[in-house]
């Protein structure tokens, strides 16, 4: 692991620990050169399907560009980052479980859709507005509407 500080590659592990869910390590690192600490994570990385995009490209799954989507929509909300870690696990958890070799955007977009007012229905609102790019007021509205509707008759 190259040092952030002097870019030496010699450097030990100091300490090593699990998050509560087991999925990623946490390592305490200093380094051989300067003797700077710093620390790095670890997490198992799965292969994911491929995402096809609107206009038909193909893009490998950027877990950083979903979380910054939602740090945006979350932003000022009572919703923690490990909140939206484990939102995002979720989110990858039924990409990993989809089975193709390939899933459409629109498609991940609906499921962020679906969970997202369990997290936070003011970052549902926010995400909503910028993921169906609504062309006017009177769209955002309907969607409020089948929102507020959904959630008064959740067995419907």
């Amino acid at each position: 692991m190259k040092c952030p500080y002097c870019g030496h590659l010699n450097n030990k592990v100091i300490d090593s620990r699990l998050n509560k869910d087991k999925t990623i390590t946490r390592r305490r690192r200093a380094c051989g050169k300067c003797d700077q600490r710093f620390t790095t994570y670890e997490r198992i990385e799965v292969m994911l399907p491929m995402l096809i995009k609107k206009d038909g490209r193909r893009e490998a799954w950027d877990r950083g560009k979903i979380v910054t989507g939602l740090e945006k929509a979350c932003e000022k909300r009572p919703v923690s980052l490990a909140d939206i870690d484990r939102f995002v696990d979720a989110i990858e958890g039924r990409l990993q479980d989809f089975g193709g070799k390939e899933v459409p955007t629109s498609k991940v977009g609906e499921w962020v859709m679906e969970a997202l007012p369990e997290l936070d229905e003011v970052a549902y609102v926010r995400f909503a507005s910028v993921y169906r790019q609504f062309k006017d007021v009177n769209e955002f509205m309907d969607e409020l509407k089948g929102f507020l509707e959904d959630k008064d008759n959740p067995h419907t």
